[in-house]
């Protein structure tokens, strides 16, 4: 399934139903008076939390969204039909922008109620409701009033407790796949995660979190280079941030130069993002010209205060120890 997390669509609750100018005609009913009955309301416009879904795909190429209209009053004092409702179901943690203005209008991260965003036009009422006693055949009704509409951007930011942010083949889609049920494409090249892929790991026998590998990483990502700042809104929602070092490409470069430029490019998209608590997982241990190297990797990223765990999600040395770890750092930070 394609993901798509950005789309821009107009909605438009249904219009109120015309009010009716009707006379009574009924054999022995003379002068029977004014009978036309009210519009039906348009239908109203709701957002649903469905937590099946994962992406905006589906408003990808629907453009407008619009409510049933309400009917026409009819005579007899009858009542037109209300408009049908329409239900806009969007993944968690979808947010709604006004369009025009920017204003966020709603936040959707619980699944449960619809929610009622735009309630449809009122019928208009017919004219049996204009009859008094000095004006008894009364030839005029209301007409409903027009549903309204808005222009809305509708942005996606995933719900997860863990962000794996790091370089490309820094070893985020193996570590993932290798704690979790995920499947995201892995390759020797950069940029191979295109998508940001989620998983959910088991921890402490009964309970689980949600991991959240963040493709697109590099210098001037803040700034939109490479995938730039299109998958940078999902680590927002993070509670704790995983930073990945790939230990096996010690030779082409620094890898405290390279954690530095991650952290500053995760600081200059959101200064917030800096108070996020971060663990650092030195990647790819397996290989055997590195493993030599990664204790005095270690001591260094200790020295700066972090939680350090080197690990290798091809073997699996080292994952228990992280996933336990991660779990009750994770717990420590939901009791606070």
């Amino acid at each position: 399934m394609k993901f798509v997390d950005q789309v821009r669509i107009e909605v438009k609750a249904g219009d109120g139903g015309r009010g009716c100018v009707s006379f009574l005609r009924e054999k022995f009913v003379p002068r029977g008076g004014p009978d036309g009955g009210d519009g039906g309301d348009g239908g109203n416009v709701y957002f649903v939390v469905d937590s099946a879904l994962s992406t905006l795909l589906d408003y990808r190429y629907l453009h407008h969204c619009k409510a049933k209209n309400g009917a026409p009053g009819l005579g007899k004092t009858k009542h037109g039909k209300n408009g049908d409702d329409l239900e806009l179901r969007v993944p968690q943690g979808t947010l709604i922008y006004d369009d025009e203005t920017n204003e966020v209008l709603a936040d959707l991260t619980e699944v449960g109620e619809p929610l009622l965003f735009l309630p449809g036009g009122k019928g208009g009422r017919g004219n049996a409701r204009f009859a008094t006693s000095t004006n008894r055949a009364p030839r005029h009704a209301q007409p409903g009033i027009p549903g309204e509409v808005k222009s809305l951007r509708l942005e996606l930011k995933l719900l997860a407790d863990i962000g794996l942010v790091g370089l490309p083949n820094a070893g985020k889609s193996t570590l993932i796949s290798s704690l979790s049920a995920a499947k995201p494409k892995i390759a020797d090249y950069p940029f191979t995660t295109l998508v940001p892929n989620l998983g959910v790991v088991p921890y402490g026998g009964y309970k689980t979190m949600v991991m959240a590998d963040i493709p697109g990483l590099i210098a001037g990502a803040s700034e939109g280079q490479g995938l730039g700042t299109r998958f940078l809104r999902h680590v927002e929602r993070t509670d704790l941030f995983l930073h990945l070092v790939d230990t096996s490409c010690m030779q082409e470069g620094d890898p405290f130069e390279n954690f530095e430029m991650i952290n500053n490019e995760l600081k200059r998209y959101d200064q917030s993002l800096t108070g996020k608590p971060q663990i650092v997982v030195l990647t790819k241990i397996d290989v055997p010209e590195v493993r030599q190297q990664t204790s005095e990797l270690m001591e260094h990223f200790q020295s700066l205060g972090y939680l350090v765990f080197s690990v290798s999600a091809v073997t699996g040395e080292g994952l228990k120890e992280l996933v336990t770890a991660v779990g009750d750092e994770l717990d420590r930070l939901r009791s606070a």
